[in-house]
């Protein structure tokens, strides 16, 4: 069941450091007294809404929690950085120990299942923190196929994940967004048994192509396949990229036979 972020308390957030982990990775460490406020929840793909400064006043970005440490009393935060186009990645490059941010959540939706034969986890460089949470949580013996599409060899992350997971990393080179993710997705082999899948990225590759490939082609119930969605939308806005999701689902309810 989701959790609606909305139901969250609002606190206040300071920047205790900040790590350059790729050339378009920067990982942001929160805490301060705003922590306490904090209720974390058991979703690997835990997300919260960030209010950032804007020129007409407050711009609401939603990021994934990539961790939460007690006993540093801290949340982690990684940013995709490209350049000084949008809000979330030119201030993440330029945070300082001591600047603060309004957080509101978190939400979530996804956590691997016990009960899973074998997981299929994909997306690009948004989705990344989410799997790298995911991976964290799944048994030592768990089996299935990760794959992360990222920019070039300069982009891959190293994180802890089970030996019998084969993680593949596809460079996105100057095609569009999604398109070798969904071409590798597709070329791994499917493996016997109940398969849970979590698949986010962008949304245009994901929702027109991955997720029929995975509920149509491959017939997974939603049961198992409930986290197939965009986190972003090429040439659009947040607030773009939700209208488009809401003409979106429009379209499906009224055409279900399209899902």
């Amino acid at each position: 069941m989701e959790v609606n972020f909305l139901a969250r308390s609002r606190t206040t957030l300071v920047v205790q450091h900040t790590i350059r982990l790729t050339d378009h990775l920067v990982r942001v460490h929160l805490g301060g007294p705003g922590f306490d406020a904090f209720q974390p929840n058991d979703f690997t793909d835990a997300y919260v809404k960030l209010a950032f400064p804007g020129a007409d006043g407050e711009v609401m970005r939603t990021y994934t929690v990539r961790a939460v440490d007690p006993a540093a009393r801290e949340i982690v935060i990684d940013f995709v950085y490209h350049g000084d186009e949008g809000v979330a990645g030119p201030w993440a490059v330029n945070a300082e120990p001591g600047d603060t941010i309004d957080v509101q959540g978190p939400g979530g939706a996804y956590a691997p299942r016990a009960d899973a034969d074998w997981h299929l986890l994909a997306g690009d460089e948004s989705a990344l923190p989410a799997i790298a949470a995911a991976c964290a949580a799944l048994p030592s013996d768990a089996v299935g196929h990760v794959v992360i599409e990222i920019d070039g060899p300069a982009d891959k992350l190293a994180f802890p994940y089970p030996e019998g997971i084969e993680l593949t990393w596809v460079y996105r080179g100057d095609a569009q967004p999604g398109e070798k993710l969904a071409a590798a997705v597709r070329a791994q082999p499917w493996l016997d048994g109940q398969v849970q899948v979590f698949i986010h990225g962008e949304a245009q590759a994901v929702m027109h192509d991955l997720r029929p490939y995975i509920r149509k082609e491959r017939g997974i119930s939603a049961e198992w396949a409930s986290s197939i969605s965009g986190y972003w939308r090429r040439g659009r806005t947040e607030e773009g990229f939700r209208r488009w999701k809401s003409e979106l689902a429009e379209t499906e309810r009224a055409t279900p036979a399209a899902v």
